[in-house]
């Protein structure tokens, strides 16, 4: 069980770490003209939406039994890897 809830702490301070960087690309996005807002809002969008897809996928470990979160990881795991390509992306593309 302790690897269970070491994984989900893990997931859901980085979801929280993802939050922040997200809310710092809507920061900008407030501070940029009209043309560059859209395609901040986009990406944003687009990072929520990924976002809320890893949270569901942790709610889903949260819920399943010892054996079977094992077999959500894989999923989460490479939810959590594009997430974070996107972060980067993002960030990088509005500096």
């Amino acid at each position: 069980m302790k690897n269970k809830e070491a994984y989900i702490q893990k997931l859901q301070a980085k979801i929280d770490e993802w939050n922040a960087d997200i809310n710092r690309l809507k920061a900008k996005a407030d501070q940029v003209e009209a043309d560059s807002k859209i395609e901040y809002q986009k990406q944003i969008q687009a990072l929520k939406s990924k976002r809320d897809e890893i949270e569901k996928k942790v709610s889903e470990i949260s819920r399943a039994g010892e054996n079977a979160w094992e077999d959500l990881k894989a999923g989460v795991d490479h939810a959590w890897e594009a997430m974070s390509e996107a972060i980067k992306s993002a960030t990088s593309r509005f500096k």
